[in-house]
Order: structure tokens, then sequence, then C-alpha cells
């Protein structure tokens, strides 16, 4: 059996963020969507659908085949945008795979969530969503119980429930108390240590804390906890990553090789990202490769107390979250200069460059370079690559030509987006 995830028609919500990503690439807890749903299988071999532009980037940084079956294999087809969790449902669909010669589509109102063909053709994945219509003539099964990531603020509100669950499914079998080659000061403070799991070449230095009482920790293979750190669960700490000195962090994601500092709450920081200095960052999703200077701050509540919107640009308006608390999303190779400051609920796109006093604009889209007082313009695309190889070329990374292209075609496909943004007022 093959599992092959595939995005479909309702990805677009979920811009910025899968600009430059399938949506089964986004980090919810410990891990993306993707490994998730694989780990939930049994780890089978991986096929990927996604949209064309993506197809390439994709394909290289997965190492799989993308927008292609080879040989009419088995495969079960899984939604990008599902948050796999045991239960009936997961019972139903792996039961289904063992029927050599049986389709299945699993459908929750409009929305394929699995489908199971034998046999399955190329032609299924050569369009740019995968729909009830893509299975067309094949036996459905009406189910329910899925739970997606449907709007931008689903990757917030869903942080702890999926730390919680990762954490439950990555301790099976781990004696928490023995952690080899993890490196731990003495004087360093684990609070409910039986919920804490720190990783081999981890390392845990003078005075830091780590506390378990209200969730869980997961502290990854070379992270470092510097000195006096404060780390309360549930958290994960991935790979590589650094908690600097002093640090106060609770409910987050930190994905591997990044560096987080002063405060972060209820946040996840998809990878090769920086928030190394003082400031708060509440209820956030910063994609990868972006920086946050010193000192910014993120307001994660109304003065009011009101419901938060945030912008979508399916509709090209704010939409109402149903939440109290929301922060900042930011999309991938985006920064931000020293002391800036972010109202509650701003989009920030793909590769935006933000400095200078003031709240900026709630929405900020792909590509502007600029600040409150002065205004916004294009972020010139030479130096936006120029810089992105640059930023890469420190974590021993570089911008492919596919990611080059990518790039590219988004800054010109939010070309309109600023022309009309940038000429509003702050």
């Amino acid at each position: 059996m093959h599992l092959c995830l595939f995005e479909d028609d309702a990805v677009d919500h979920l811009l910025p963020l899968v600009y430059t990503r399938p949506v089964y690439d986004l980090r919810v807890g410990m891990r993306t969507v993707l490994q998730r749903t694989r780990d939930a299988f049994g780890g089978p071999a991986l096929l990927l659908h996604t949209r064309q532009a993506l197809a390439a980037v994709t394909g290289e940084e997965q190492d799989t085949l993308t927008n292609r079956i080879p040989g009419e294999v088995d495969v079960l087809f899984a939604n990008g945008r599902w948050l796999v969790k045991e239960g009936p449902l997961l019972n139903e669909i792996k039961q289904a795979t063992k029927t050599a010669d049986a389709p299945r589509v699993f459908v929750q109102g409009d929305v394929v969530v699995a489908a199971w063909v034998p046999a399955a053709a190329n032609s299924l994945v050569q369009h740019e969503a995968v729909t009830p219509e893509t299975f067309e003539g094949m036996p459905t099964e009406a189910v329910e119980g899925a739970r997606f990531i449907d709007r931008l603020w689903d990757l917030v509100t869903e942080l702890r429930p999926a730390l919680l669950y990762d954490y439950e499914a990555k301790a099976k079998g781990y004696n928490v108390f023995e952690r080899p080659k993890a490196d731990i000061d003495e004087s360093a403070t684990l609070a409910n240590s039986e919920d804490i799991i720190i990783a081999p070449e981890a390392r845990v230095h003078p005075g830091a804390i780590l506390a378990a009482t209200d969730g869980p920790i997961f502290i990854a293979e070379r992270a470092n906890v510097l000195e006096g750190a404060v780390v309360r669960g549930p958290a994960y700490v991935g790979n590589n990553a650094q908690v600097k000195p002093l640090a106060n962090v609770e409910g987050v994601s930190i994905g591997p090789w990044s560096k987080v500092g002063g405060e972060v709450h209820s946040s996840v920081i998809h990878s090769y990202s920086n928030k190394a200095h003082a400031g708060f960052l509440g209820n956030s999703y910063l994609g990868r490769w972006c920086n946050i200077g010193a000192d910014t701050n993120t307001s994660n509540l109304k003065n009011d107390y009101g419901e938060v919107s945030l912008f979508n640009h399916v509709s090209g308006e704010f939409e109402a979250s149903g939440q109290q608390f929301l922060g900042l999303i930011m999309g991938d190779h985006s920064k931000c200069g020293i002391n800036t400051m972010f109202n509650t609920g701003t989009v920030m796109g793909i590769a935006c460059n933000l400095y200078g006093a003031g709240f900026p604009t709630r929405f900020i889209p792909s590509f502007s370079w600029g600040g409150p007082q002065e205004g916004f313009t294009d972020y010139r695309l030479k130096k936006a690559l120029r810089v992105a190889e640059t930023v890469m070329a420190r974590r021993e990374a570089t911008l492919s030509e596919g990611g080059r292209e990518l790039l590219t075609r988004i800054f010109e496909e939010t070309a309109p987006l600023r022309k009309k943004y940038h000429s509003l007022p702050a």
C-alpha cells in the first residue's frame, strides 16, 4: 500500500502559509500533518499530490514522487487538511485497505476525508485539487468525526490538543527516566519529570526550569534549553532548536533549527526561524526563515476583549474567527525590525521586510517593504531572493532553482494585492 496525501479545493483559505508549502507540511503540535498522518497508518510508502506550482519544490523537499502514481499501485488517499487521530474513523479506513479490489471513498459533507483505490490511475493526481469528482463512480460512504484545518486560526486553536496527542504517540515505549546521552545540568529543575522526554544529545543548561505540571514537554535531539530559561508544558522544542537564556515559553511548538527568546505563548514556530530576543509573541504562527527583531511585541487580545478577525485571501476581506486570542500569522522569509508592534490578528505575507514605529496594517501583502510611518512599497525581487539565499546559507541550506521560481511566481501573483493595500493608510 502507498499513502498519498492530497490537497483539496479549500487550501487557499490558509494563505499566505500555503503559498510556499502544501497544506500537509504545516506544523500542528510536534509534527507536521504529513508526519502525523503517515505515523497513524504505520509509515507506509509515500506519494504526494499538491498544486502544480508547488510540485517541484515539494518533491525535492520530501524526496518522494509528487503528482505521479507509478504503475497503478494500491493507494490510500488522505486529505492533507485532516488531523488524523485514533478512533473509529481511522480504524474503519484502515480496515478498507485490506480489501484488494474494493475502492471506497470516505466523505464528510462535501469533503473527501480519504479514499482507498486499488490499482490507482495516474490521472487521479493530475488536477490542481482532489475533490469528490476525482473519484466519480466509486462507492462512497458518509462519515463523521474528522477534524480539518479550515482556517488560519485552526493552527493556533489546535496547537495544545495536538501537543498532547503527539506526546502520547511519541512516548509509547519510551523510558523517560533513562534519557540516554542527554546532558541535563544538576542545577536544572524538572517538575513532574515523568512527563518530560529529553532526547539524545539534547542539553538542559544550568538553572533552566522544565515544568510539566500543566502538560508534557518534549525536548528533541540536539536541542538546547539555555541558562535560566523556563519551559512550561505542553511544549515541544525541535531538533537543533534553542530556547535562549531567561526565555519564558509555554504551550509552544518550536520547530527544528529555530531560536526563541523572550516570552512566547501558545504559538507555533515552524522551523528555521528566529525570535531570539526579548518581546512577546502570543497565539501566533511563524513560517520558515522568519526573523523577529528585538523587543518586538504582538498583541493577542483586543482592548475590548472582543472577537478577533483575520484577513482571508479567498474573500479578500477580514473574517470573524470566533476567537478571543489571536496574534500574528507570518509567512516564510518575512522579517521585522526592532521594536515592531503587531496588532491583534495581523496576517503578514511571504518575504516581507517591516520596520519603523507604530502599528502596521493588519494585512501586509507578500513582498512588502516599509513600515507604518513611511508606508509600504514593493520589496525588490532580486534583493528578496538574495536575502533568502544569505539567510538559508547560515543554516547550510540553499535556495534551489525551484525555490527561486516559486518565490518569483508568488511575487508576480501578489502584485495586485500590493497595489491595493500599499495605497491604504496605516
